[in-house]
């Protein structure tokens, strides 16, 4: 094998001409001096196209190449200018970088796969790189998945949710396909603009394609859905319904906890035995009512000894509250009939909070019957935002990699990376 063979394979650059490698041993680099090949000169570094030369640039340039064991290595060539019809004066393409970057192909193939893989710390202190270049990396790797790959070919069913990456109320609102489990889009925001631009990178006809929509049931989710996607059958999540309920009956368990203390400090003042005890009793109801918290929260299943105790004392003790627990629980049953059923014991659990007295579960009634239609197609169609949970899950994990990223662009291209569908390979593999 001759060595200008061997040269190539090494640093990554078949569509180079290698003229001189060097090593410089009290920096301990390698330094390949390469040229474009005779077909690969004078092209525009935007566009590609192939243009007139222009004048031979500032000098020379350095690329960081893959190192060569512990020995770090850079490539190292002109930077001449082409006369592009488009673009002007741009500085020619070279084969083995992208415009404007100084690391290789290679260089940034491993480190897009090894920061889906690995630490932050391991990514750094591997490639010998500040993590703030990782994030601009990845974000060109994923320009280059995105530019090749058509991710919202074929879409159908989707789900929609927004998820906090960092404080002082930053968000995302992220899109899942239903059927590959794949994330689609995701952007910074929680209004309607930002998923208006999801739409819009969807198209028209495309968006006349989706089926069903699911989402938390949130209005502006809802609004945007109706007005791009009239044809889409929109589904409430079962999880976020039921959690309304159980943020409601909460609510009420406050409200006997928030009793029972003033009951137990309004009879403080008089110092009588008799008194006394019922002061005692009422200072014990706002303890139990304190740490009945979970009893009230968990499925019926679940339940310990001791909680079902509890349960059981709350039930002789606080009418009202056990009511609250009921209607909690029935509405989470009905996400578990059959749709027929499902229709009835719904109308029935309307009715049922409407006539409770309990004023947090009668404005959860409404809040449900404007959800009727999602909520009843959830059921019908076994649809639900379990598969987002599980993408958001594993975004948390990923922004907590991320922390230091200097935009969301970074993040987002993380993101998409790792559960996009199209993960990169270490270089040489296939």
């Amino acid at each position: 094998m001759r060595n200008a063979t061997l040269w190539r394979s090494l640093l990554g650059v078949e569509k180079a001409v290698i003229e001189e490698v060097e090593f410089d041993e009290d920096e301990q680099l390698v330094v390949a001096h390469v040229r474009p090949r005779k077909r690969a000169r004078d092209r525009c570094g935007r566009c590609g196209r192939a243009s007139p030369g222009y004048d031979r640039g500032e000098g020379r340039r350095r690329w960081r190449a893959l190192d060569l064991g512990t020995i770090q290595v850079v490539l190292e060539a002109g930077a001449p200018r082409v006369n592009c019809r488009e673009h002007g004066p741009t500085v020619a393409a070279v084969p083995w970088a992208r415009h404007g970057v100084g690391h290789t192909y290679a260089f940034d193939a491993q480190v897009a796969w090894l920061a889906t893989q690995c630490s932050k710390s391991a990514v750094t202190e591997l490639m010998r790189i500040a993590w703030r270049t990782v994030g601009a990396i990845i974000t060109r790797v994923w320009a280059d998945v995105e530019a090749v790959h058509d991710r919202f070919a074929g879409l159908r069913r989707i789900g929609i949710d927004e998820i906090s990456y960092k404080r002082g109320h930053r968000y995302l609102t992220v899109v899942v396909d239903h059927d590959s489990g794949r994330l689609l889009w995701a952007a910074p925001g929680r209004e309607k603009a930002t998923l208006h631009r999801f739409f819009d990178a969807l198209g028209e006809e495309r968006c006349s394609q989706i089926t069903h929509v699911s989402a938390d049931g949130a209005d502006w989710i809802s609004a945007v859905v109706a007005a791009r996607c009239p044809n889409a059958v929109r589904c409430a999540d079962p999880f976020h319904i039921v959690k309304w309920a159980t943020e409601a009956l909460d609510d009420v368990r406050r409200q006997a906890w928030n009793a029972a203390r003033s009951q137990a400090g309004g009879r403080s003042t008089r110092i009588r035995w008799s008194r006394g005890r019922i002061r005692q009793d009422a200072a014990g109801d706002a303890k139990a009512l304190k740490h009945a918290r979970y009893a009230l929260w968990k499925n019926p299943e679940n339940l310990t000894t001791r909680q079902q105790a509890k349960l059981a004392w709350i039930a002789k003790t606080d009418p009202t509250l056990y009511r609250a627990y009921l209607l909690k629980e029935g509405l989470r049953l009905i996400f578990q009939l059959d749709y027929d059923e499902a229709v009835e014991a719904l109308e029935a659990w309307i009715m049922w909070a409407r006539r409770s007295r309990i004023p947090t579960f009668v404005d959860l009634q409404r809040r449900i019957v404007k959800h009727k239609a999602s909520i009843l197609a959830a059921i019908e169609h076994g649809l639900s935002n379990g598969l987002i949970e599980s993408v958001n899950t594993k975004i948390r994990l990923i922004t907590r990699v991320a922390f230091g990223f200097k935009s969301a662009d970074a993040l987002i291209a993380l993101a998409m990376l790792n559960l996009g569908g199209h993960r990169p390979i270490l270089p040489g593999r296939r």
